[in-house]
C-alpha cells in the first residue's frame, strides 16, 4: 500500500475518532484551499468554455485535443497518442473510431508491424487545424490572464503532472 494513502488514512481515521476535523498540520483541510478542488473545477471550466467553439466543429474536447496531437505529428501510432493524452488504448480506440467515422483521420496497420495501428489525418482533419488558432485566441482571452502568466501557469501545471506520474517516495 502507497504509504502517503496509509498515513493520510491514519490522520483522517483519528480526527474521526476523536470528532474533529482540525489538522495538526498545515495540510489543507478546505476545498478552497486543495490544490485537487482548484484543479478539477478549472478543468470543468475549461471543457465548459470550449463547447460553444467545438460545437461549431462538431467535435469534442478530448476530439480536440487529440487532433490537436495529430496536427503536431501526424501518423502516430495508438499506443503514442493514449501516451500522451494519458488515456488507456481501450478508451482512446472509440475516440478515435468517432474521428474517423467524421472523416478526420484514418487507421491504418503499420507497414512494419500489422500489429500497430497508426493514426492519420485526412484532408478533412488537416483543414480542421486552420480553426485551432482563433479558438486558443479565444480561450487566452477569456482567461483574464496574461500570456507570461499562462506560461508560468502551464509551466507550474505539467511539473504538478509530471510529480503526481513519478513513483511517489514514503512519507514518514
Amino acid at each position: 500500500m502507497n504509504r502517503c494513502f496509509v498515513s493520510t488514512f491514519y490522520i483522517a481515521h483519528d480526527r474521526k475518532r476523536r470528532g474533529t476535523r482540525q489538522s495538526m498540520s498545515d495540510v489543507p483541510t478546505l476545498a478552497e484551499d486543495l490544490f485537487c478542488y482548484g484543479v478539477y473545477t478549472a478543468s470543468h471550466a475549461i471543457n465548459r468554455a470550449y463547447i460553444p467553439h467545438l460545437k461549431k466543429l462538431g467535435l469534442t474536447y478530448p476530439q480536440y485535443i487529440t487532433l490537436t496531437l495529430l496536427w503536431e505529428r501526424d501518423g502516430q501510432k495508438v499506443n503514442e497518442l493514449a501516451k500522451r493524452l494519458l488515456m488507456e488504448t481501450s478508451t482512446l480506440t472509440p475516440l478515435l473510431k468517432r474521428l474517423e467515422a467524421l472523416g478526420h483521420v484514418m487507421r491504418r496497420p503499420g507497414e512494419l508491424d500489422a500489429r500497430e495501428v497508426l493514426v492519420h489525418l485526412t484532408e478533412s482533419g488537416k483543414a480542421l487545424s486552420m480553426q485551432a488558432e482563433p479558438i486558443t485566441a479565444c480561450m487566452i482571452e477569456g482567461t483574464s490572464l496574461s500570456r507570461s502568466e499562462l506560461q508560468r501557469l502551464q509551466t507550474l501545471l505539467l511539473k504538478l503532472r509530471d510529480g503526481l506520474r513519478a513513483p511517489q517516495t514514503p512519507q514518514h
